[in-house]
């Protein structure tokens, strides 16, 4: 596990080209945002979140599958972290924050398009 990146990720850097390339202006990780969004938006008032779907337990996707070693101490770790996203979400709409999350299966290759434009529209 220690090997597993939290920033940089492959996902992440996908998002970050396509808003780049199409003229948004972004910060990265703010530690003073509950949550240290992937990325902060502040002119629109937008973060985003990209979520791994192993590690935040993305409900009905093929990417998440719960381990079969160590099952009791693997399904505490991704409650946990589902917990945590909701609180974060939560306090950062009281903050007048747009939250947008994006799951890791939905930049694979055949929604990667969509994923994108949504994304797009969802900022402006």
């Amino acid at each position: 596990m220690s090997r597993i990146k939290g920033k940089n990720t492959k996902p992440e850097m996908l998002v970050r080209k396509f808003l780049f390339a199409n003229g948004f202006r972004y910060r990265l990780n703010l530690k003073n945002l509950p949550g240290k969004p992937d990325i902060v938006l502040p002119k629109y008032k937008t973060l985003i979140f990209i979520n791994g779907c192993f590690w935040h337990g993305h409900e009905g996707c093929r990417y998440f599958v719960i381990p079969k070693t160590r099952t009791e101490w693997w399904l505490k770790k991704i409650t946990d972290t589902q917990i945590r996203d909701r609180k974060s979400e939560l306090e950062l709409k009281k903050l007048a924050w747009k939250v947008i999350v994006i799951w890791e299966c939905e930049l694979r290759n055949k929604l990667l398009e969509q994923t994108l434009l949504l994304i797009n529209n969802s900022i402006t």
